[in-house]
């Protein structure tokens, strides 16, 4: 059989259905969303509630929300750039750092619940698996379902630190320890210490301390923000710690500014406000005043005429 040109014809065009518009911008799977969002019949209009981790080049974002016809309902939130309110100044994008922005959200959404008294979660990171169970008396475990979006789900990937966090400050995620960094797909093994060594920044720190050994000017132009902060890689564990102690106390947002009265603030302008007729008639006048008075002293000369 020879070659067939495939025309695509009016009955073709008249059928075609247009994808969803975050499916064309490739921002939403909505494969993975349908699965996260629909909730069981049985349970009418319970909420079902995700923890939404996104990670850019600069923050961390951790969200818990549900979705509803006319969008998702943010519940709470918690950034990587809060962070330093809590003792960790740099590097808010790595492991560690991811870690604890999935606590401060935890223990936030727990504290707006009246729940952090119940649920303490794991109060010392050391790496072990953990999972919230419901106490006898008193509401339930808070339980939400990770969402990624997009992202890849390797073994030791940064999301699962956020989630990781989370589950330690109460919240109820179902996981594994597959995903986490010291997990062995071959010999299906899960080294604690190597988790607890990601969590507490310890990675960071022997990577600091190589290429101190081997390249000091590369160091200080690598780790120029721990250089200028005065922080060495001895002192990286202890910081997280202290983060972590920091956030337990306190989990709440900063208070926002007040914003300023607008009756009480002028309004920028861009260009000369307009005169009025009378103020026009006036500053002729004035100026014709000046001119008479330059004239009768006798410092008007022919070239300014």
């Amino acid at each position: 059989m020879g070659f067939v040109k495939v025309v695509k014809n009016k009955a073709y065009f008249k059928r075609f259905q247009v994808k969803f518009k975050r499916r064309r911008e490739g921002k939403t799977d909505y494969f993975a969303r349908k699965r996260l969002v629909v909730q069981a019949k049985n349970k009418y209009n319970t909420p079902k509630y995700r923890l939404i981790v996104r990670i850019s080049n600069k923050d961390v974002t951790a969200q818990v929300a549900y979705a509803r016809i006319e969008g998702d309902v943010m519940v709470c939130a918690a950034y990587s750039h809060e962070l330093p309110r809590f003792g960790i100044k740099v590097g808010l994008t790595n492991y560690a750092a991811c870690y604890s922005t999935g606590l401060l959200l935890a223990r936030r959404l727990l504290q707006k619940f009246k729940l952090d008294s119940l649920y303490e979660g794991q109060k010392e990171a050391d790496g072990e698996m953990y999972g919230v169970e419901d106490v006898d008396e008193g509401p339930g475990a808070f339980r939400c379902h990770l969402d990624i979006g997009l992202a890849r789900t390797s073994t030791g990937a940064k999301i699962f630190a956020v989630m990781k966090g989370a589950v330690d400050g109460g919240l109820d995620i179902p996981h594994s320890e597959k995903r986490f960094p010291g997990y062995d797909k071959e010999t299906k093994e899960f080294n604690v210490e190597v988790l607890r060594g990601h969590i507490l920044g310890n990675h960071v720190a022997n990577y600091m301390k190589e290429l101190l050994e081997e390249d000091e000017d590369l160091y200080k132009k690598q780790f120029s923000r721990y250089v200028k902060q005065g922080i060495t890689a001895d002192e990286i564990e202890g910081m997280y710690k202290t983060a972590h102690k920091n956030i337990r106390a306190d989990p709440s947002p900063a208070p926002k500014k007040e914003k300023k009265d607008k009756k009480d603030s002028k309004p920028k302008r861009w260009n000369a406000k307009r005169l009025t007729y009378a103020a026009r008639k006036k500053k002729i006048a004035d100026q014709k005043e000046d001119w008479q008075k330059r004239i009768e002293k006798g410092e008007v000369t022919l070239a300014d005429v």
